[in-house]
C-alpha cells in the first residue's frame, strides 16, 4: 500500500493533466448530447469517478504485483473476447458490447492493460543487446491474438490499438534490422490480406473516399464532410459553448464519441483547439518523460507503452476528423464519451505513475 514517503513521490502534474482534460471532455460531451438526451454526461461524469478510485488502487499496489498477475489477467481477457463472439451484444455492427448493470461495457478495453502488462513483462526478461526474431515473433503473438478476436467482432479501430504496444515493446526491446525488415514484409502481406479478406465493403468504401469525400457526400463521406465544415466554420474563437450549429443541430454523427475533437473545433475554434492540444501535449510528453525515470526494465516497457498507446490514440482520432485518415471509431482518450475507454486510460496511467513513484524504492 501507500505510505507518507510514497505519496510524495506521486506525480501530481500528470494527475493533475488527468484530471483536467477528464473535465474537459465531459463538458464536451455535455454541450454535444445536451439536445439528444441519453444523459451521457453523467454517465461519463459516474465512469469517471469509478476510474479515479481504480486510478488510487492501481498506484497503490506495487506495479511488480501487477506484472506476476498478467497472465492470469491475459489468459481471462482471452477468454471474455472469445464469449463475445457469441454472448456479446451488436451495435453498430459490432459484437463488442457485454452488459454491466446499467451500463455497458467493451472487453476489449481491459485488453490492452493485458497486453501492455504481458508484453512489460516478457520483455523485461530479455537481456540481450538485440531482439531476437524469435522472442519477437513470440511477443507479436501475444499482442496478435487478442487483435485478432477483435478483428473478427469486427472493430478494426480497436483492434488498430494493439499495434503501438505491439511496436513500442518491440522498439524498446531492440530490433535488428534484419527483424524489421521481416517485420515490415509481414505487415504488408497481413495488411493486403487484410483488405483481400477481411474488410467489408463499407469499409473499403470509406478508404476510397478518403482521397475525395466530396463523391459520396451523403454516405462515406459525410461523416468527414460534416466534420470539416463543423471545425471550419469555428473559425478563430468558436461559435461558443453549446452554440455549435453543426453539432446542435446533429449534421455532425457520434458527436459525442468519435468526433468529439470537431465539437471542439465548432465551439471553441481554433483558440480551443490549441489549448487542449497543448493540454494533451503536455500529458503526453509528461509520459514520455517518465520512461528513463524507472527503477527497471518493466517500468521502462510500461510507461513508454502507456505514452505510446495514448498518443496514437488521440493522433489517429485527430487525423480522422480533419479527414487525413480514413473513419476508423476510435475515441479520444479522455475526451470522448466511453466508460470503458475511460477507465482503461485511468488504469495505464495509473501503471506509469506507479512506476515513477517507486523509482527509488530497492529492486
Amino acid at each position: 500500500m501507500i505510505d507518507r514517503a510514497l505519496v510524495r513521490e506521486i506525480d501530481w502534474v500528470l494527475t493533475a493533466l488527468l484530471l483536467v482534460n477528464t473535465a474537459i471532455g465531459a463538458a464536451l460531451i455535455y454541450s454535444a448530447s445536451f439536445y439528444g438526451g441519453g444523459g451521457f454526461v453523467w454517465k461519463q461524469i459516474l465512469w469517471a469517478a469509478l476510474s479515479f478510485g481504480i486510478f488510487v488502487l492501481t498506484i497503490s499496489v506495487d506495479y511488480k504485483l501487477w506484472l506476476l498477475l498478467a497472465p492470469y489477467f491475459y489468459g481471462l481477457i482471452l477468454l471474455l473476447l472469445l464469449g463475445l463472439l457469441v454472448f456479446g451484444r451488436t451495435i453498430a455492427g459490432a459484437r463488442s458490447w457485454m452488459s454491466l448493470a446499467f451500463m455497458g461495457g467493451q472487453p476489449s478495453e481491459p485488453a490492452k492493460i493485458a497486453v501492455l502488462l504481458i508484453l512489460a513483462r516478457l520483455f523485461a526478461e530479455y537481456r540481450a543487446k538485440f531482439l531476437s526474431f524469435e522472442f519477437g515473433a513470440l511477443g507479436a503473438l501475444l499482442a496478435g491474438v487478442p487483435m485478432g478476436l477483435v478483428i473478427l467482432q469486427p472493430d478494426f479501430g480497436t483492434a488498430a490499438c494493439f499495434l503501438p504496444l505491439m511496436a513500442a515493446g518491440l522498439f524498446l526491446a531492440g530490433l535488428t534490422k534484419k527483424t524489421v525488415v521481416v517485420f515490415l514484409v509481414l505487415a504488408l502481406v497481413v495488411g493486403l490480406l487484410g483488405w483481400t479478406l477481411f474488410l467489408k465493403d463499407y469499409q473499403k468504401q470509406r478508404l476510397e473516399t478518403l482521397v475525395k469525400p466530396s463523391q459520396d457526400p451523403r454516405g462515406a463521406g459525410y461523416h468527414v464532410l460534416q466534420s470539416k465544415i463543423a471545425i471550419g466554420s469555428g473559425g478563430i474563437a468558436g461559435k461558443g459553448f453549446m452554440k455549435g450549429t453543426q453539432s446542435q443541430l446533429r449534421f455532425l454523427p457520434a458527436r459525442h464519441t468519435d468526433f468529439i475533437f470537431a465539437v471542439l473545433g465548432e465551439e471553441f475554434g481554433f483558440a480551443g483547439v490549441i489549448g487542449v492540444l497543448l493540454l494533451y501535449f503536455f500529458f503526453l510528453a509528461r509520459l514520455f518523460r517518465s520512461v528513463g525515470q524507472s527503477r527497471d526494465r518493466a517500468g521502462s516497457y510500461i510507461t513508454f507503452m502507456t505514452a505510446s498507446l495514448l498518443a496514437f490514440q488521440f493522433l489517429l482520432n485527430v487525423l480522422m476528423i480533419v479527414g487525413v485518415l480514413p473513419i476508423t471509431g476510435i475515441p479520444i482518450p479522455l475526451l470522448s464519451y466511453g466508460g470503458s475507454s475511460l477507465l482503461a486510460t485511468y488504469v495505464v496511467v495509473g501503471l506509469a505513475v506507479n512506476v515513477k513513484m517507486r523509482r527509488y524504492v530497492n529492486v
